[in-house]
């Protein structure tokens, strides 16, 4: 799959999704009335290595990253316990190859966070992502509800 691919999917399957351009990544914000400034982020595409973010080595010709957020319930059931903050400039220490493409498994900086990442997914890996979307979309919604009632 390619990153517009996805982008289209998340565009014409997620109600509410305000596509972000900046930091070299394509971010897709839950902001259905606009009322927060950004919104609530819901996944990224990332095509280039950030000054704080180069475990992936985005560097390469056509690779990309896909992230988003799920519960640390589901993080925990799928890659195993959720990895410390790790150092300013640093990588969670999971243990995984940042650059392996076509595998589930932490963001490399926001793992912590119950953050996780594919570089360069396979249609059919994808399609297995798509529980994992659902619940991520899930939470972007509860979160800006949560927001805007503050």
């Amino acid at each position: 799959m390619h990153t517009d691919e996805i982008a289209d999917y998340l565009a014409s399957h997620y109600e509410g999704l305000i596509p972000v351009d900046a930091w070299g990544e394509r971010s897709f914000f839950y902001n259905p009335e606009k009322r927060l400034p950004r919104g609530i982020y819901f996944a990224t595409l990332k095509e280039k290595d950030g000054e704080n973010d180069r475990a992936s080595d985005l560097g390469r010709e056509g690779v990309f990253r896909f992230n988003f957020g799920i519960s640390r319930a589901t993080y925990e059931s799928v890659l195993g316990p959720k990895p410390s903050r790790p150092v300013a400039g640093g990588v969670v220490d999971t243990g995984h190859d940042f650059r392996r493409l076509n595998t589930l498994m932490p963001h490399p900086v926001y793992g912590w966070m119950s953050w996780v990442c594919i570089l360069n997914p396979e249609r059919g890996s994808f399609e297995n992502l798509l529980p994992l979307l659902e619940e991520s979309y899930a939470l972007a919604v509860r979160k800006y509800e949560k927001r805007i009632r503050s």
